[in-house]
């Protein structure tokens, strides 16, 4: 799954492919540039000096230890920045490094929870490590081949209602861990996208015409688009998704003017979404 310029298993220079286009910190395992809604973080066997030992779980899950070499790690800076990366509507990008060679892009993962552990630090004492569950962020759309995710979000027939839950479900990053994270990652996916295409009502809200066509189970055809982010995959905040027909879709991400209908965009959602407040 290619994310703008990198595509995945390719090699990069961290200097010149990264840090010369999005900045941010140039030493370290967390990246996070002030200037591009975007997370980077690098994963290498230097870390296992520190207490680090990132690998892929048997649920196929990325095992991604936080930052902090000597005693507890704490949520803040790079840890905070990966645990909210998807309600701050930033992307996270995963690169391993290879030494002289470069780095290797692994993909864009959403964060799907956490859990902390005991570990060694750089000294050899144990201390509290938090390591993040990781999970591909093209997961999400299986979501919408869930049977049963739908069944259980349908039980919310009002729209307040769903937007409760897709909000809750927006800003939870859970403490769990393997297969439970990448269960709560599809709840997560579904109840946003249920919502904003709900409180579309079958009406692009874009070009505000009727969806193109009727889906085989009934409904109208609407894709969610993510206005903060620099991709599509993955769960968000639902006050900053907007439910609008391919050709908008296309057109925002690859039209001349796409900036332009996605800033449109964002203010008919802000004032869809102004009467219930933050």
């Amino acid at each position: 799954m290619p994310w703008g310029p990198f595509s995945e298993h390719l090699v990069y220079n961290r200097r010149q492919d990264i840090h010369a286009v999005y900045g941010g910190q140039q030493q370290g395992g967390i990246c996070t540039p002030s200037q591009h809604p975007v997370i980077i973080v690098f994963t290498g066997s230097s870390g296992e000096q520190h207490g680090y030992a990132d690998g892929w779980s048997s649920e196929g899950v990325f095992r991604y230890f936080g930052e902090g070499q000597l005693g507890d790690m704490v949520f803040e800076r790079g840890n905070r920045a990966i645990r909210d990366h998807l309600v701050d509507g930033k992307d996270l990008l995963v690169f391993q490094t290879r030494g002289r060679e470069g780095v290797r892009f692994l993909g864009q993962f959403d964060c799907a929870g956490h859990r902390l552990e005991t570990a060694p630090d750089r000294d050899g004492a144990q201390r509290s490590a938090i390591v993040f569950e990781l999970v591909p962020a093209n997961v999400g759309e299986q979501a919408e081949e869930d049977a049963q995710l739908v069944e259980e979000l349908e039980l919310d027939v009002d729209l307040a209602g769903l937007r409760t839950r897709a909000l809750e479900a927006a800003r939870s990053t859970p403490q769990i861990a393997g297969t439970a994270a990448r269960r709560s990652l599809y709840r997560r996916s579904a109840a946003v996208r249920r919502y904003v295409l709900a409180r579309a009502a079958g009406i692009c809200e874009s070009c505000n015409e009727p969806a193109p066509f009727i889906t085989l189970q009934g409904e109208p055809y609407l894709e969610p688009h993510h206005t903060r982010r620099l991709s599509d995959g993955g769960p968000d905040d639902p006050r900053f998704v907007g439910a609008v027909c391919p050709s908008c879709h296309r057109e925002i991400h690859h039209g001349l003017h796409g900036s332009t209908r996605n800033e449109a965009l964002i203010q008919v959602i802000r004032q869809k979404e102004a009467p219930t407040g933050r």
